[in-house]
């Protein structure tokens, strides 16, 4: 089976449009105003309305306001949801709408029971914990704490790049991949070069 790949932390048009030329099946956009990847509702949304079809859209909270989720839901330009923070399972499910769920991984993370709590999300983003930042940290994690009888598609996510994603998808075999820095000349600005390459080891690595 493909591994899909999510690029994440879009900001600009030429990026997106390099991202879908290149193969990518979804497009991250973070509306978390600490990132320094952060979009705003209305750039995000001349964006939107400039792509074509069967590209999933995934718009990135961290803990936000549930006001501020309704708005990006009614603009009608998002697929689905990436809750990147503390949110609870009732928290999620409230909006009624497509979502995964990320978490930094650690050996303290018990990975079954929290798939048992986000039952009705579509997928698991497992990322590299970080004291304080949510995703985008450009460390990997260690692999091995993947439980192998997760029955969830699982998005595989931190530090991946060119030279490392083939060997990920070979041990872990998730169900796609997600980069944001391992594709970057600068934070939220992309290289159309890191974005081919990255993908084309992607499709390189049958699972």
């Amino acid at each position: 089976m493909r591994t899909r790949t999510k690029i994440c932390g879009i900001t600009r048009l030429e990026d997106a449009q390099a991202s879908i030329e290149a193969g990518c099946d979804a497009l991250g956009f973070v509306f978390y105003k600490e990132s320094p990847r952060y979009i705003a509702l209305d750039a995000f949304k001349a964006i939107a309305k400039a792509l074509p079809p069967f590209v999933t859209k995934v718009a990135l909270f961290v803990n936000a306001e549930p006001a501020d989720i309704q708005k990006a839901i009614q603009s009608g330009l998002i697929d689905l949801i990436q809750f990147h923070g503390e949110e609870t399972p009732q928290f999620c499910r409230q909006f009624e709408f497509p979502y995964i769920k990320a978490l930094g991984v650690s050996s303290s993370v018990n990975l079954l029971q929290y798939e048992k709590d986000f039952y009705d999300a579509e997928a698991l983003l497992l990322d590299a914990s970080h004291e304080y930042l949510k995703g985008g940290t450009g460390q990997t994690f260690d692999w091995n704490l993947i439980p192998n009888s997760l029955s969830k598609p699982i998005v595989l996510a931190g530090g991946l790049t060119a030279d490392n994603v083939k060997e990920a998808i070979s041990q872990v075999k998730p169900y796609a991949v997600d980069v944001s820095g391992g594709v970057e000349e600068s934070k939220g600005i992309k290289n159309s070069l890191k974005i081919q390459a990255f993908i084309k080891e992607t499709q390189d690595e049958a699972v």
